[in-house]
Protein backbone atom coordinates (compact mmCIF):
# COMPACT_ATOMS: atom_id res chain seq x y z
CA UNK A 1 0.00 0.00 0.00
CA UNK A 2 1.21 3.63 -0.49
CA UNK A 3 1.16 6.01 2.36
CA UNK A 4 -1.80 8.87 1.50
CA UNK A 5 -3.66 10.86 3.71
CA UNK A 6 -7.40 11.79 3.95
CA UNK A 7 -9.22 14.67 5.61
CA UNK A 8 -12.28 14.30 8.61
CA UNK A 9 -14.52 16.54 9.01
CA UNK A 10 -18.10 16.87 10.44
CA UNK A 11 -21.24 19.07 11.78
CA UNK A 12 -20.35 22.30 9.50
CA UNK A 13 -24.12 23.16 9.33
CA UNK A 14 -23.51 25.60 6.94
CA UNK A 15 -26.72 28.51 6.39
CA UNK A 16 -27.28 28.43 9.91
CA UNK A 17 -28.63 31.67 10.81
CA UNK A 18 -28.25 31.02 15.30
CA UNK A 19 -30.10 33.43 17.03
CA UNK A 20 -31.55 34.66 13.79
CA UNK A 21 -28.51 36.67 12.84
CA UNK A 22 -27.24 36.79 9.42
CA UNK A 23 -23.93 37.26 10.79
CA UNK A 24 -23.84 33.55 12.22
CA UNK A 25 -24.58 32.67 9.11
CA UNK A 26 -21.61 34.42 7.39
CA UNK A 27 -19.37 32.60 10.60
CA UNK A 28 -20.38 29.46 9.64
CA UNK A 29 -19.60 29.49 5.83
CA UNK A 30 -16.32 31.66 7.04
CA UNK A 31 -15.35 28.66 8.87
CA UNK A 32 -15.94 26.45 5.64
CA UNK A 33 -13.74 28.59 3.95
CA UNK A 34 -10.97 28.28 6.46
CA UNK A 35 -11.48 24.20 6.32
CA UNK A 36 -10.90 24.44 2.36
CA UNK A 37 -8.20 26.56 2.60
CA UNK A 38 -6.37 24.35 5.12
CA UNK A 39 -7.49 21.53 3.17
CA UNK A 40 -5.83 22.26 0.33
CA UNK A 41 -2.65 23.51 2.20
CA UNK A 42 -2.40 19.85 3.52
CA UNK A 43 -2.89 18.05 0.19
CA UNK A 44 -4.68 14.41 1.23
CA UNK A 45 -6.05 12.41 -1.39
CA UNK A 46 -9.59 13.46 -0.22
CA UNK A 47 -11.99 14.65 2.19
CA UNK A 48 -14.99 13.20 4.07
CA UNK A 49 -17.89 14.86 5.17
CA UNK A 50 -19.48 12.87 7.77
CA UNK A 51 -22.95 14.48 7.58
CA UNK A 52 -24.66 17.84 8.60
CA UNK A 53 -22.97 19.86 5.96
CA UNK A 54 -25.60 21.71 5.64
CA UNK A 55 -28.52 23.07 8.57
CA UNK A 56 -31.47 22.28 6.32
CA UNK A 57 -31.89 19.88 3.93
CA UNK A 58 -33.03 23.23 1.67
CA UNK A 59 -30.33 25.93 2.65
CA UNK A 60 -30.77 28.99 1.12
CA UNK A 61 -29.19 30.33 -2.55
CA UNK A 62 -26.28 32.41 -0.89
CA UNK A 63 -25.38 29.84 1.53
CA UNK A 64 -25.38 27.43 -1.53
CA UNK A 65 -23.10 29.68 -3.59
CA UNK A 66 -20.43 29.83 -0.94
CA UNK A 67 -20.28 25.75 -1.23
CA UNK A 68 -19.76 25.72 -4.40
CA UNK A 69 -17.78 27.96 -4.51
CA UNK A 70 -15.33 26.51 -2.30
CA UNK A 71 -16.23 22.82 -3.53
CA UNK A 72 -15.04 23.69 -6.66
CA UNK A 73 -11.62 25.17 -5.21
CA UNK A 74 -11.37 21.58 -3.59
CA UNK A 75 -11.97 20.11 -7.26
CA UNK A 76 -9.56 22.31 -8.92
CA UNK A 77 -7.09 21.32 -6.33
CA UNK A 78 -7.47 17.64 -7.07
CA UNK A 79 -9.22 16.78 -3.75
CA UNK A 80 -12.51 14.32 -4.02
CA UNK A 81 -14.81 15.46 -1.41
CA UNK A 82 -16.97 12.28 0.04
CA UNK A 83 -20.33 12.79 1.49
CA UNK A 84 -23.07 11.04 3.78
CA UNK A 85 -25.97 13.35 4.88
CA UNK A 86 -26.80 14.26 8.46
CA UNK A 87 -30.05 14.64 10.92
CA UNK A 88 -30.01 18.08 9.34
CA UNK A 89 -29.40 17.68 5.76
CA UNK A 90 -31.01 14.43 5.10
CA UNK A 91 -33.89 14.18 2.97
CA UNK A 92 -37.46 15.39 4.79
CA UNK A 93 -38.90 12.78 2.25
CA UNK A 94 -38.40 11.46 -1.01
CA UNK A 95 -40.16 14.27 -3.08
CA UNK A 96 -37.66 16.74 -1.73
CA UNK A 97 -34.58 14.94 -1.50
CA UNK A 98 -31.31 16.44 0.15
CA UNK A 99 -29.30 19.27 -1.61
CA UNK A 100 -26.60 16.98 -1.61
CA UNK A 101 -27.99 15.00 -4.83
CA UNK A 102 -27.72 17.63 -7.12
CA UNK A 103 -24.03 18.40 -5.79
CA UNK A 104 -23.64 14.58 -6.84
CA UNK A 105 -24.64 15.23 -10.22
CA UNK A 106 -22.78 18.07 -10.36
CA UNK A 107 -19.75 16.69 -9.68
CA UNK A 108 -18.80 18.77 -6.75
CA UNK A 109 -19.11 16.16 -4.08
CA UNK A 110 -19.05 12.44 -4.11
CA UNK A 111 -22.85 11.48 -2.32
CA UNK A 112 -21.98 7.97 -0.96
CA UNK A 113 -25.31 6.51 -0.10
CA UNK A 114 -26.59 7.51 -3.53
CA UNK A 115 -23.52 5.56 -5.20
CA UNK A 116 -24.28 2.00 -6.39
CA UNK A 117 -22.69 0.10 -3.57
CA UNK A 118 -22.46 3.27 -1.76
CA UNK A 119 -18.71 3.00 -1.94
CA UNK A 120 -15.83 4.93 -3.65
CA UNK A 121 -12.86 3.75 -4.18
CA UNK A 122 -8.93 4.25 -5.63
CA UNK A 123 -5.64 2.20 -5.49
CA UNK A 124 -5.16 2.72 -1.63
CA UNK A 125 -8.68 3.06 -0.03
CA UNK A 126 -12.62 1.62 0.03
CA UNK A 127 -14.75 4.19 1.35
CA UNK A 128 -18.16 3.09 2.31
CA UNK A 129 -21.36 5.58 3.63
CA UNK A 130 -24.55 5.20 5.44
CA UNK A 131 -27.40 7.86 5.17
CA UNK A 132 -28.84 9.11 8.06
CA UNK A 133 -32.40 7.83 9.05
CA UNK A 134 -32.82 10.45 12.01
CA UNK A 135 -34.31 8.48 14.51
CA UNK A 136 -32.59 5.52 17.15
CA UNK A 137 -36.15 3.43 15.98
CA UNK A 138 -35.49 3.77 12.21
CA UNK A 139 -31.84 3.55 12.25
CA UNK A 140 -33.08 0.29 14.28
CA UNK A 141 -35.56 -0.47 11.29
CA UNK A 142 -33.87 0.66 7.85
CA UNK A 143 -29.84 0.27 8.49
CA UNK A 144 -29.98 -3.27 8.21
CA UNK A 145 -32.01 -3.24 5.01
CA UNK A 146 -29.58 -0.06 3.59
CA UNK A 147 -26.50 -2.59 4.22
CA UNK A 148 -28.23 -6.16 2.65
CA UNK A 149 -28.97 -4.19 -0.65
CA UNK A 150 -25.56 -2.40 -0.25
CA UNK A 151 -23.55 -4.86 0.85
CA UNK A 152 -20.04 -3.14 1.90
CA UNK A 153 -16.77 -5.15 0.78
CA UNK A 154 -13.61 -3.19 2.76
CA UNK A 155 -10.98 -5.50 0.74
CA UNK A 156 -8.29 -6.70 3.13
CA UNK A 157 -5.46 -5.24 1.26
CA UNK A 158 -6.73 -1.62 0.95
CA UNK A 159 -7.55 1.01 3.93
CA UNK A 160 -10.99 0.47 3.95
CA UNK A 161 -13.27 3.32 5.61
CA UNK A 162 -17.27 3.24 7.04
CA UNK A 163 -18.88 7.01 7.26
CA UNK A 164 -21.70 7.88 9.19
CA UNK A 165 -23.62 10.17 11.12
CA UNK A 166 -25.37 9.01 14.18
CA UNK A 167 -24.38 8.94 17.55
CA UNK A 168 -23.27 5.23 18.84
CA UNK A 169 -24.62 3.98 22.35
CA UNK A 170 -21.33 3.71 23.78
CA UNK A 171 -21.05 5.91 27.32
CA UNK A 172 -17.59 7.15 26.84
CA UNK A 173 -18.00 9.64 24.03
CA UNK A 174 -22.49 10.12 24.20
CA UNK A 175 -23.74 13.49 25.34
CA UNK A 176 -26.37 13.43 27.66
CA UNK A 177 -28.60 15.61 25.59
CA UNK A 178 -28.06 13.29 22.37
CA UNK A 179 -30.36 9.96 21.84
CA UNK A 180 -27.86 6.85 20.69
CA UNK A 181 -29.62 6.18 17.35
CA UNK A 182 -27.52 2.53 16.96
CA UNK A 183 -26.07 0.17 18.66
CA UNK A 184 -21.96 -0.83 17.85
CA UNK A 185 -23.05 -4.09 16.76
CA UNK A 186 -25.26 -2.33 13.70
CA UNK A 187 -22.00 -1.15 12.21
CA UNK A 188 -20.20 -3.85 9.95
CA UNK A 189 -17.06 -5.33 10.68
CA UNK A 190 -13.27 -5.27 8.75
CA UNK A 191 -13.40 -1.78 8.63
CA UNK A 192 -9.70 -0.02 9.45
CA UNK A 193 -11.22 3.41 10.26
CA UNK A 194 -15.02 4.82 11.10
CA UNK A 195 -15.90 8.18 10.51
CA UNK A 196 -18.11 9.62 12.78
CA UNK A 197 -20.54 12.66 12.86
CA UNK A 198 -23.36 14.27 15.00
CA UNK A 199 -21.39 13.98 18.27
CA UNK A 200 -20.04 17.78 17.87
CA UNK A 201 -17.02 16.77 20.63
CA UNK A 202 -13.62 15.27 19.35
CA UNK A 203 -13.31 11.40 19.96
CA UNK A 204 -10.95 8.99 19.19
CA UNK A 205 -10.57 5.05 20.33
CA UNK A 206 -10.22 1.62 19.45
CA UNK A 207 -13.94 0.07 18.06
CA UNK A 208 -13.76 -3.29 16.56
CA UNK A 209 -10.36 -4.03 14.72
CA UNK A 210 -10.24 -0.22 13.55
CA UNK A 211 -10.19 2.94 14.91
CA UNK A 212 -13.30 5.27 15.69
CA UNK A 213 -13.36 8.42 15.07
CA UNK A 214 -15.61 11.95 15.41
CA UNK A 215 -13.82 14.95 13.88
CA UNK A 216 -16.66 17.43 16.42
CA UNK A 217 -18.35 20.48 14.72
CA UNK A 218 -16.63 23.12 13.22
CA UNK A 219 -18.64 26.12 14.45
CA UNK A 220 -20.46 26.12 18.29
CA UNK A 221 -23.98 25.02 16.88
CA UNK A 222 -25.14 25.09 20.67
CA UNK A 223 -24.33 26.78 24.09
CA UNK A 224 -23.21 23.11 25.07
CA UNK A 225 -20.60 22.85 22.52
CA UNK A 226 -18.71 26.48 23.67
CA UNK A 227 -15.72 24.55 25.28
CA UNK A 228 -14.91 22.15 22.69
CA UNK A 229 -11.81 23.39 20.63
CA UNK A 230 -13.48 23.63 17.01
CA UNK A 231 -11.11 21.55 14.10
CA UNK A 232 -11.16 18.71 12.10
CA UNK A 233 -8.72 15.56 11.30
CA UNK A 234 -5.84 15.13 9.16
CA UNK A 235 -5.56 11.13 8.63
CA UNK A 236 -1.74 9.85 7.74
CA UNK A 237 -1.85 6.08 6.39
CA UNK A 238 1.30 4.75 6.39
CA UNK A 239 2.63 1.60 4.12
CA UNK A 240 1.66 -0.32 6.36
CA UNK A 241 -1.88 1.01 6.70
CA UNK A 242 -1.74 2.14 10.19
CA UNK A 243 -3.31 5.86 10.58
CA UNK A 244 -2.01 8.32 12.68
CA UNK A 245 -4.62 11.22 13.32
CA UNK A 246 -3.59 14.89 13.73
CA UNK A 247 -5.73 17.65 15.06
CA UNK A 248 -6.16 20.78 12.94
CA UNK A 249 -7.34 23.51 14.75
CA UNK A 250 -9.83 26.16 13.44
CA UNK A 251 -9.04 30.29 14.35
CA UNK A 252 -12.18 31.49 12.91
CA UNK A 253 -14.54 30.09 14.63
CA UNK A 254 -16.75 33.02 16.92
CA UNK A 255 -15.68 33.27 20.79
CA UNK A 256 -18.69 32.48 23.30
CA UNK A 257 -18.50 32.72 26.97
CA UNK A 258 -20.74 31.04 29.11
CA UNK A 259 -21.50 32.31 32.46
CA UNK A 260 -23.40 29.60 34.15
CA UNK A 261 -23.99 30.52 37.90
CA UNK A 262 -26.49 29.16 40.78
CA UNK A 263 -28.96 31.52 42.24
CA UNK A 264 -30.43 29.42 44.56
CA UNK A 265 -32.33 31.81 47.54
CA UNK A 266 -31.37 35.11 45.59
CA UNK A 267 -34.68 37.28 45.06
CA UNK A 268 -35.33 37.89 40.97
CA UNK A 269 -33.44 41.53 41.53
CA UNK A 270 -30.60 40.09 43.42
CA UNK A 271 -30.25 37.88 40.44
CA UNK A 272 -30.70 40.49 37.53
CA UNK A 273 -28.24 42.69 39.58
CA UNK A 274 -25.38 39.55 39.82
CA UNK A 275 -26.07 38.27 36.05
CA UNK A 276 -25.78 42.21 34.81
CA UNK A 277 -22.23 42.54 36.86
CA UNK A 278 -20.88 39.26 35.36
CA UNK A 279 -22.07 40.01 32.15
CA UNK A 280 -20.23 43.68 32.02
CA UNK A 281 -17.07 41.82 33.42
CA UNK A 282 -17.34 39.12 30.88
CA UNK A 283 -17.90 41.42 27.95
CA UNK A 284 -15.80 41.13 25.07
CA UNK A 285 -15.17 42.64 21.35
CA UNK A 286 -17.74 40.38 19.26
CA UNK A 287 -18.17 37.42 21.64
CA UNK A 288 -21.74 36.06 22.93
CA UNK A 289 -22.17 35.82 26.07
CA UNK A 290 -24.03 33.36 27.50
CA UNK A 291 -25.47 33.59 31.31
CA UNK A 292 -27.34 30.48 32.40
CA UNK A 293 -28.92 31.45 35.42
CA UNK A 294 -29.58 28.19 37.67
CA UNK A 295 -31.27 27.51 41.24
CA UNK A 296 -34.43 27.91 42.91
CA UNK A 297 -36.04 30.55 43.62
CA UNK A 298 -37.46 31.87 46.68
CA UNK A 299 -40.85 31.00 47.78
CA UNK A 300 -43.42 33.13 45.60
CA UNK A 301 -41.06 34.53 43.70
CA UNK A 302 -41.32 33.56 39.81
CA UNK A 303 -38.91 33.52 36.76
CA UNK A 304 -40.49 36.20 35.07
CA UNK A 305 -39.76 39.21 37.58
CA UNK A 306 -35.93 38.10 36.70
CA UNK A 307 -35.16 41.53 34.26
CA UNK A 308 -34.10 39.59 31.10
CA UNK A 309 -34.06 43.20 29.08
CA UNK A 310 -31.45 44.82 31.63
CA UNK A 311 -28.68 41.45 31.08
CA UNK A 312 -28.95 41.83 27.43
CA UNK A 313 -28.01 45.10 27.87
CA UNK A 314 -25.38 44.72 30.26
CA UNK A 315 -22.80 44.25 27.66
CA UNK A 316 -21.50 47.43 24.78
CA UNK A 317 -18.90 45.74 23.26
CA UNK A 318 -20.61 41.64 23.15
CA UNK A 319 -22.13 40.41 19.56
CA UNK A 320 -25.09 39.30 22.13
CA UNK A 321 -26.14 38.67 25.31
CA UNK A 322 -28.44 35.40 25.54
CA UNK A 323 -29.68 34.75 29.11
CA UNK A 324 -30.53 30.60 29.32
CA UNK A 325 -32.89 30.65 32.35
CA UNK A 326 -32.69 27.64 34.37
CA UNK A 327 -34.60 28.55 37.43
CA UNK A 328 -36.62 26.44 39.80
CA UNK A 329 -39.91 28.34 41.49
CA UNK A 330 -40.81 26.44 44.27
CA UNK A 331 -39.02 23.41 46.34
CA UNK A 332 -40.64 21.59 49.33
CA UNK A 333 -38.52 21.57 51.46
CA UNK A 334 -36.53 18.71 52.74
CA UNK A 335 -38.07 18.39 56.07
CA UNK A 336 -41.21 18.34 54.43
CA UNK A 337 -40.90 15.39 52.31
CA UNK A 338 -39.20 13.54 54.96
CA UNK A 339 -42.33 13.89 57.36
CA UNK A 340 -44.80 13.02 54.33
CA UNK A 341 -42.88 10.05 52.93
CA UNK A 342 -41.68 8.35 56.27
CA UNK A 343 -45.03 7.80 58.08
CA UNK A 344 -45.25 3.98 58.25
CA UNK A 345 -49.21 4.21 58.14
CA UNK A 346 -50.46 6.22 55.26
CA UNK A 347 -50.97 4.84 51.93
CA UNK A 348 -49.09 5.84 49.27
CA UNK A 349 -52.21 8.12 47.66
CA UNK A 350 -51.96 9.94 50.69
CA UNK A 351 -48.70 10.79 50.96
CA UNK A 352 -48.45 11.74 47.29
CA UNK A 353 -51.68 13.66 47.73
CA UNK A 354 -49.65 15.35 50.83
CA UNK A 355 -46.58 15.94 48.48
CA UNK A 356 -48.32 17.82 45.69
CA UNK A 357 -50.91 19.61 47.84
CA UNK A 358 -47.47 20.97 49.70
CA UNK A 359 -46.41 22.03 45.99
CA UNK A 360 -49.14 23.26 44.77
CA UNK A 361 -49.95 25.70 47.76
CA UNK A 362 -47.17 27.95 47.52
CA UNK A 363 -48.68 29.33 44.37
CA UNK A 364 -52.45 29.03 45.02
CA UNK A 365 -54.86 28.82 47.34
CA UNK A 366 -56.04 26.26 49.86
CA UNK A 367 -59.00 25.24 47.65
CA UNK A 368 -57.47 25.32 44.19
CA UNK A 369 -54.05 23.44 45.54
CA UNK A 370 -56.52 20.54 47.09
CA UNK A 371 -58.51 20.42 43.67
CA UNK A 372 -55.03 20.02 42.07
CA UNK A 373 -53.62 17.41 44.17
CA UNK A 374 -56.72 14.75 43.74
CA UNK A 375 -56.11 15.71 39.78
CA UNK A 376 -52.66 14.97 39.83
CA UNK A 377 -52.50 12.18 42.47
CA UNK A 378 -55.71 10.43 40.16
CA UNK A 379 -53.64 10.73 36.73
CA UNK A 380 -50.54 8.46 38.38
CA UNK A 381 -52.40 4.98 37.58
CA UNK A 382 -53.53 6.09 33.65
CA UNK A 383 -50.22 7.75 33.19
CA UNK A 384 -48.31 4.52 34.04
CA UNK A 385 -50.98 2.22 32.25
CA UNK A 386 -51.33 4.99 29.29
CA UNK A 387 -54.78 4.73 29.49
CA UNK A 388 -55.77 7.63 27.43
CA UNK A 389 -59.11 7.63 27.82
CA UNK A 390 -59.15 7.85 31.37
CA UNK A 391 -56.74 10.82 31.11
CA UNK A 392 -58.90 12.37 28.68
CA UNK A 393 -62.03 11.96 31.21
CA UNK A 394 -59.58 13.32 34.15
CA UNK A 395 -58.99 15.99 32.57
CA UNK A 396 -62.31 16.46 31.44
CA UNK A 397 -63.31 16.50 35.05
CA UNK A 398 -60.99 18.94 36.30
CA UNK A 399 -61.99 21.54 33.99
CA UNK A 400 -65.51 21.38 33.91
Amino acid sequence: MKPFSFVHVADLHLGYAQYNLDVRREDFNRVFQEVVEKTMQLKPDFMIIAGDLFQQARPSNITLENAITNFKHLRDAGIPVLTVDGSHDSAPNVITGTILNPLDSAGLIHYLPRRKGAFWQNKNCYVYGVPNFRTKRRTEEQLPTFLGENRPTPDPSLFNIFVFHMALDIPSLKPPQIEAEATPELLPDDFDYYAGGHVHSLHKMPFKNGILAYSGCTETVSYEDASIKKGFFHVEVNAKGVPKLHRINLETPRHFIILDHDYSGSTPAKITEKAVESVREADEDGAIIIPVLRGVLPTSATRGEVDLRKIRDAAEKALLVRPLIRLRETEVSEEIVRSIFEGELKDLKTKAFEYFFEVFRERYGHEEAEKMSKLAVNMIEPLVKKDEAKIKKELEGFVS
